[in-house]
């Protein structure tokens, strides 16, 4: 807890220090309405994201597939729009990075690497919006609800 916080000490004095150094070459008015600019940009990508992402989620469970991927990449979209949210050139810079596609694509990747491992049977192909296949044995059967009083 003691690290997050001088982490987070550090990176706004950080910001600070890019936002005066920006100002002195562009203006004061320009680099806030830059700044302004971004966090506007922040919540109409947290808005698309978290309706494309419920749509692509709700066609992968409709095809009976494991929704992982778009999820994840919802999920990086919406830290994208959190990040361009905050005040600050460099978060600016590292939301629109995510943003990108190779960047999103290799961060998805790279999470599910790490969350499956070796295993890539979870690729269907290269592209980021794939869904994963649901593997397994399906077994049918009936249940009753008992409640005891």
């Amino acid at each position: 807890m003691r690290n997050f916080l001088l982490l987070f000490l550090l990176s706004q004095l950080l910001e600070l220090f890019v936002f005066i150094q920006v100002s002195s070459t562009i203006g004061f008015f320009p680099a806030v309405l830059l700044i302004i600019l971004g966090s506007m940009l922040g919540f109409l990508v947290l808005r698309i994201a978290g309706l494309t992402t419920v749509l692509r989620v709700s066609k992968s469970l409709s095809r009976g597939k494991l929704p992982a991927q778009p999820m994840l990449t919802g999920l990086m979209a919406a830290l994208a729009g959190c990040l361009l949210i905050l005040p600050g050139f460099i978060s600016d810079a590292v939301g629109l990075s995510i943003l990108l596609l190779f960047t999103c694509k290799l961060l998805v990747s790279k999470t599910c690497h790490h969350a499956f491992g070796n295993d890539t049977s979870y690729r269907s192909s290269p592209y980021i919006h794939d869904t994963f296949d649901c593997k397994g044995d399906v077994i049918e059967g009936e249940f009753e609800h008992r409640y005891s009083k």
